[in-house]
């Protein structure tokens, strides 16, 4: 859906939800109700008649907006050129990181070496790589949905491999709300395929307390990060040992 018959169809909602008709909304702006009708259909209407219909139906103009742009799909993944782009300034991939997390511009600057100004730089590249969307006041909107994932074996993926899984691993464990699970198992495929839907759910469910307990102070907050994988594998040292088969 494009982005003007996006809006179209909020500003439709809104006037349905406030009980304003075509023909109410026709009297109000001195058109013919087909005109309005006719301009809704073909999807032309420049910003300053939206503007005039919006007052003229009694709805503000900012939420048929904010609508529009909560209702704009969203991807669950970048490109290939927008990873390489992080992993190119490892301040980015850490501002990229935080807002992923939904953190402030000041809890960024409370927790990190880095100044107000460039932290606004790396808030603008960002912004430039489709990452989020830059709001007045430093504030922003994420671009990516709640089941982003880095792309399989992309380069975000192979620098953590290569540098956060073995420090990652190299806990204890055995902190309040920390586990470790090693589980081995015989699958059919179906069953695999079963396991990582669930797996998938576990990631929703993980983004919604997220969501939920921004609205706890700060200090009531932990960073947590959950690293699940699930693959065909065996042990090197384990497979060693196996049998040989047998000569025919």
């Amino acid at each position: 859906m494009s982005s003007p018959e996006l809006l179209l169809q909020v500003l439709r909602t809104q006037m349905r939800a406030a009980g304003v008709t075509y023909k109410m909304l026709a009297e109000r702006i001195a058109m013919s109700e087909s005109s309005v009708k006719r301009m809704f259909g073909q999807q032309d209407m420049s910003l300053s008649r939206l503007a005039q219909i919006c007052k003229a139906a009694g709805v503000p103009l900012e939420d048929v907006l904010r609508g529009a742009a909560d209702a704009t799909p969203q991807a669950d993944r970048l490109t290939l050129t927008q990873e390489k782009s992080l992993l190119a300034n490892p301040r980015l991939l850490l501002m990229a990181i935080c807002c992923l997390g939904h953190w402030t511009l000041e809890q960024v600057l409370e927790t990190y070496d880095l100044t107000e100004p460039e932290c606004i730089v790396l808030l603008a590249e960002l912004d430039r790589l489709g990452l989020i969307e830059l709001k007045p006041l430093n504030r922003y909107r994420l671009r990516v949905s709640n089941a982003f994932r880095w792309l399989p074996d992309g380069p975000v993926q192979q620098f953590f491999r290569q540098h956060v899984v073995d420090d990652y691993f190299g806990g204890s464990f055995d902190g309040e709300g920390e586990t470790l699970l090693c589980l081995p198992a015989r699958l059919s495929a179906p069953s695999a395929q079963e396991l990582v839907g669930r797996i998938q759910q576990l990631a929703g469910e993980l983004a919604r307390l997220h969501q939920a307990d921004r609205r706890l102070a700060q200090s009531e907050r932990d960073g947590f990060t959950l690293l699940i994988g699930f693959r065909s594998w065996e042990f090197a040292a384990f497979t060693a040992l196996r049998r040989s088969a047998p000569v025919k």
